[in-house]
Parts: structure tokens; sequence; C-alpha cells
């Protein structure tokens, strides 16, 4: 993955983005990251809609990390969405949640998630986590090519 390519968190809690945050500091992880705090919110960000229509100020994720648990529209239905949408269903989506019920697992990867993780709640399993994830994600992985927004930077 291009080190640059932005990264779209879907996170309501708080305190949850600033442990990713300050994880993704400590793990010189250098792509920009995006928050958005609702499903409503991550569908005009991913669309450039509404106070997104910038695309400054949205740009094209290369990777996008969901939260399932969300107000209003959830994670599970923006899953469904971006995998149903011919512009955005290439964008790999990582589940990142809280629940490990196994019908969430199971529809997650059934609407197309690229992965699921389990959001540990012992700091050093998390920091341990997310070094996993930038190694084998970021470091490794080869994305097909997007559209033409996939240069832009945050």
């Amino acid at each position: 993955m291009k080190r640059d390519l932005p990264i779209l968190v879907v996170e309501d809690n708080d305190e949850d983005f600033d442990l990713l945050q300050m994880t993704f500091r400590s793990t010189a992880i250098p792509n920009p990251l995006y928050r958005c705090s609702e499903g409503e919110e991550a569908l005009d960000f991913l669309h450039q809609t509404g106070r997104y229509a910038d695309a400054e100020t949205a740009p094209r994720p290369g990777l996008i990390l969901l939260d399932l648990n969300l107000a209003g529209l959830d994670g599970r239905q923006v899953l469904e969405h971006l995998k149903g949408d011919a512009q955005l269903k290439s964008i790999p989506v990582i589940v990142f949640s809280t629940s490990d019920n196994p019908k969430d697992v199971q529809s997650a990867y059934a609407h197309g998630a690229s992965g699921y993780l389990l959001k540990p709640v012992d700091l050093s399993r998390f920091e341990r986590m997310i070094q996993l994830f930038k190694d084998f994600w970021l470091d490794h992985i080869v994305l097909p090519p997007g559209d033409s927004r996939e240069g832009a930077r945050g």
C-alpha cells in the first residue's frame, strides 16, 4: 500500500479513536487518518457530498477501518453500501469492533469485509495488533488501482 494513501476510520468512540491515533504515531504509520463518527457521515465522505464536497477534505481512502456499532446507519449497513457501489467496492474494509459475536463476523465477511479485527482492551495487545496491521496491510498488501482521487492527500 502506498504510504501516503489516506485511511478512513469510521469510529464513534472518542477514546478508541484517540488510542488508535496514538498507536499509529508510536508505530510510525505515516498514512493520514480521517475520521467519521457516524455511518451517514462516512458515506458523505466517500461520495464527497455535503460538507465533504471538496477532495481536499475527503480524499479517497486506500483502506477503511470500520466499527460496526454506530448510531443511526450502523457499520453493517455502511459495509453493505460500500460493497454494492461500483466506485467504492475495491476499497478494502477492515471491521474494527469489540463484537466477537460469530454472527457479526460471518455477516461482515459475507458482505465483503477484507478482515475483521477485535479491539483488544489491553494496551500492549492493542499496540501489537496495530503493528501486525501495519506489517500486513500497509507494508505488504498490493491493492488494485482506484479512481483519480487516489493520489489526493489530506
